[in-house]
């Protein structure tokens, strides 16, 4: 389902992500891949759970969205728990990132779905637990115009670094995914636009048997 980049592909990519915390993954889902993971979204999306708060653990960021944790997902889909577990997909986050990655233990994180679909719908700013996160792009506005695009600042002290100069922006179409050193990197989605625009991503959270884990209690918050 996934093939691994060349050596040459892999180094220059795992240096990149060093650097920027960010790696781009422009087409990573065939046609028919996203088509099955659109039908499944669709699918959870009706057992999923409304979120409007603001995330004390965070700064008091936004969040306005729909959710649906791991834990639920994992007992109601056998598609996306088999796809973040599957070796090839593992492998090719290994080569990536320059290290053996893991699944995570924590069910809740594993795997969630998070859904943009109101005008004014946002992810606010955020670190993650797990030191690195694959985020597949089930739907996503068209337009750059439209929000929800992704804002990060690497190497990120506080998450005040997304409001000082420091953030870069990044827009993506479905069948997109991008890789993010998401423990480091402070990170964002911002507001969507207009009304009838939609963002649903699947975020896969990885380990290793290195990382020194900053446990929060925002997934919790928001997933659980």
């Amino acid at each position: 389902m996934f093939t691994s980049p060349t050596p040459e592909a892999a180094a220059a990519a795992s240096a990149r992500l060093r650097a920027d915390g960010y790696l781009p993954l422009h087409g990573l889902l065939s046609t028919g891949v996203l088509a099955v993971l659109q039908e499944e979204a669709r699918r959870l999306e009706k057992i999923a759970r409304r979120r409007d708060f603001s995330m004390e653990c965070m700064g008091g960021s936004p969040r306005h969205m729909t959710t649906l944790g791991g834990h639920v997902i994992a007992r109601e889909s056998q598609l996306i728990p088999d796809l973040y577990a599957a070796r090839n997909l593992l492998d090719l986050v290994g080569s990536y990132t320059g290290e053996r990655v893991t699944t995570v233990p924590d069910p809740l994180e594993r795997h969630v779905l998070n859904v943009l679909q109101r005008e004014g719908d946002t992810h606010g700013a955020h670190t993650d637990d797990y030191p690195y996160a694959l985020v597949l792009f089930l739907e996503a506005p068209e337009s750059p115009a439209d929000g929800g695009l992704l804002e990060y600042a690497p190497r990120a002290a506080s998450l005040d670094a997304l409001d000082a100069g420091a953030a870069r922006t990044a827009h993506h179409r479905a069948g997109d995914a991008y890789l993010l050193r998401s423990d480091t990197t402070a990170h964002r989605v911002t507001p969507l636009t207009r009304p009838r625009v939609r963002r649903t991503v699947l975020n896969f959270a990885y380990t290793t048997s290195t990382a020194t884990l900053t446990r929060t209690q925002s997934a919790s918050a928001l997933y659980g």
